[in-house]
């Protein structure tokens, strides 16, 4: 049963905007998680020093790519950025419990930002749920 949601108008400029803001951290965890299904040297030695250990690689990137994914069809977009946005959380804490320092910990918020905030201007039905006040 599909709740009755009025889509907000979307314009245009909006539309694309949206699409250049979720692009831009998508592409960016697209090749984090295709990285880590490769396991390139660096990306060992940066697991092996938040405290990981290799055999958790290979599972991380097939969870951030299927996310990924999820995000950019369109419908699946919502639920694909719920899953990043759990993802991204792992990745704050991770940097605060290794003190990484404030750009470490603030860098995965503001692709949840990006996430959101991208999705929000190219979805109507998200608009209409979260709409902004005047």
């Amino acid at each position: 049963m599909q709740a009755d949601i009025q889509t907000a108008p979307l314009s245009r400029k909006a539309i694309w905007a949206g699409r250049v803001i979720s692009a831009l951290p998508a592409l960016f965890l697209l090749v984090d998680g295709v990285m880590k299904l490769v396991k390139p040297a660096p990306v060992i030695k940066a697991t092996i020093d938040l405290g990981y250990p290799e055999s958790v690689i290979l599972p991380l990137g097939i969870v951030l790519t299927a996310c990924v994914v999820l995000y950019l069809v369109p419908t699946t977009s919502v639920l694909g950025a719920i899953l990043l946005t759990g993802y991204l959380g792992g990745a704050v804490a991770t940097h605060v419990r290794v003190e990484a320092g404030l750009f470490p910990v603030l860098f995965p918020v503001i692709f949840g930002a990006l996430i959101w905030g991208g999705l929000w201007l190219r979805d109507g039905q998200l608009r209409a749920i979260i709409p902004l006040r005047r």
